[in-house]
């Protein structure tokens, strides 16, 4: 069955039936490969619900599907495409949770042993953590297709107001960022708050409200303020020598 994003991909996984066939074993919370079926058109999903995810003290637990779902509109919105496909379904056969179109690929290969043109191509992957403020990159949550397009997942614990980055991909510490992603930053940006739009008072851009269904809105305005931070800078960070910057387990 076909794995790889369609247009019909968000409507089916938010629409189709949904069979679940089997649990993944190696990761801290209950996650599970499904199927969901939808006129026709059947695709491989990754689903973790809500109530299978161990507590953490940062992080409501109740919220990392959610998040999860916040990551792709944020990728969707740069137009980086780094994401696959996710949506939050309630109507799951173990209760709320997100859901997210699986990518065939090849476990083994990861960050630690791409090849230098692969690493190459993470510079996008860099500035979507900073952006996110993601705690958790660790090497084997970026993907490559059969396509060699890369892929990132696991962003539950994303999102936070405090900083919280950690992350394997520190290859373009010091660098200037390319002017395209700095553009795309910028529109990413503009979308989140649209000064000079007019708007009646108290309505929020469309971004805004979209991201105000999965992460709060201090999260939103620290997200936008990260950006904001990113763009005056225009180069890539490098590791804070005051706190751990990199997760653990790495892979």
């Amino acid at each position: 069955m076909p794995t790889y994003p369609s247009p019909t991909s968000i409507t089916t996984l938010q629409e189709g039936s949904l069979t679940l066939h089997g649990e993944f074993m190696w990761g801290s919370n209950y996650t599970y490969l499904a199927q969901v079926e939808y006129k026709g058109e059947k695709l491989g999903v990754v689903y973790k619900p809500t109530k299978g995810v161990r507590p953490l003290w940062d992080f409501p637990s109740a919220s990392l599907a959610r998040r999860e779902v916040a990551a792709y509109l944020v990728s969707e919105a740069l137009g980086w495409e780094l994401v696959p496909p996710s949506v939050y379904r309630k109507d799951a056969p173990l209760g709320p949770g997100s859901l997210q179109l699986y990518i065939e690929h090849n476990p083994e290969y990861h960050y630690f042993n791409f090849s230098p043109e692969d690493r190459q191509r993470l510079r996008p992957t860099s500035l979507f953590d900073l952006i996110l403020n993601n705690a958790d990159r660790k090497g084997s949550h970026i993907l490559l297709d059969d396509d060699r397009h890369i892929w990132l997942i696991d962003h539950g614990i994303c999102f936070h107001i405090d900083d919280k980055l950690r992350t394997v991909v520190w290859d373009f510490a010091g660098e200037k960022i390319p002017d395209r992603l700095l553009a795309d930053m910028k529109r990413f940006r503009d979308k989140l708050d649209l000064p000079d739009k007019p708007r009646p008072e108290g309505e929020k851009p469309d971004l805004w409200r979209s991201l105000g269904q999965y992460i709060n809105h201090s999260e939103i305005g620290a997200l936008a303020r990260r950006t904001e931070r990113i763009l005056s800078s225009g180069c890539f960070p490098n590791p804070d020598s005051s706190r751990r910057q990199y997760p653990w387990p790495p892979v």
